[in-house]
């Protein structure tokens, strides 16, 4: 689990109802307005629907539990695991790997093509059309999020006039004047809380996980590529390391108690 995200979320949900709290001395209740709740998260959600396919739009709930739940190997996990496998394929040829034990999903492919005999030029083209398209998949989930953010000021401005026009059309009624103007200030801070509070954070952080997961893909290709080379194990890892930061490049600390 993400705590960093998971902490930050309750955090500013909190912070945001407990300044509700105070500044309406305990009655928090007049900070809810059905209608502003229908025309900017229910305008939101429509608006995006547009924009997107029914597809996209399932894919990307499912890619929003990355922002939450999401375990990914370190660099120096990947690159320990590489040289174990060149050293292997060093000694025992491709055919030593078939029945390696290897966790990240990508790199099993990598190995898999090269147990399977396919040429370097098939093995890297196959590999970097891989990346290429779970990044572009990826990318549509995080757009769909950013939008999202994006519609919900713009929802709430929406809101805003529609209360103004109502407030100001019955200006002869006292009794409707407060129910509108509540409707065009709840709306813009309903906007305004779903954008900054919510689904523009997971957006950014749903792109950070992408690029970490296009990393660690682009470091393991050239992993797999070095070992269907024939390169030496020392060599690879001298490779891989520059995926690393600069401080901890120094190719005689063992990758595993880095």
């Amino acid at each position: 689990m993400d705590l960093a995200t998971v902490i930050g979320l309750v955090a500013v949900m909190g912070m945001m109802g407990w300044a509700m709290w105070l500044s309406a001395s305990g009655n928090i209740a007049m900070f809810y307005d059905f209608v502003s709740i229908v025309i900017v998260f229910g305008g939101s959600i429509t608006a995006v629907m547009i924009k997107f396919t029914f597809t996209q739009l399932a894919d990307s709930m499912k890619a929003a539990g990355k922002a939450f739940m999401f375990k990914i190997e370190s660099a120096e996990e990947l690159i320990e695991k590489a040289v174990q496998l060149a050293d292997a394929a060093r000694k025992g040829g491709f055919l030593a790997l078939e029945e390696a034990e290897i966790p990240n999903a990508f790199m099993q492919k990598g190995i898999n093509m090269l147990v399977d005999g396919h040429d370097a030029d098939v093995v890297r083209g196959t590999l970097e059309k891989d990346i290429e398209l779970t990044y572009a998949r990826h990318d549509v989930a995080i757009q769909v999020f950013k939008q999202m953010g994006d519609l919900g000021p713009a929802m709430g401005m929406i809101g805003t006039l529609v209360g103004l026009v109502a407030m100001l059309s019955n200006m002869s009624d006292p009794k409707a004047i407060g129910p509108a103007m509540a409707v065009a200030l709840l709306t813009t801070l309903y906007g305004a809380m779903q954008a900054n509070c919510i689904f523009l954070p997971l957006s950014e952080k749903m792109a950070v996980r992408n690029e970490e997961e296009k990393t660690n893909n682009e470091l393991i290709l050239d992993a797999i590529m070095g070992i269907q080379d024939g390169q030496n194990p020392k060599v690879i890892e001298g490779i891989l390391r520059n995926y690393l930061q600069s401080k901890k490049r120094d190719p005689a600390a063992p990758a595993a108690a880095e």
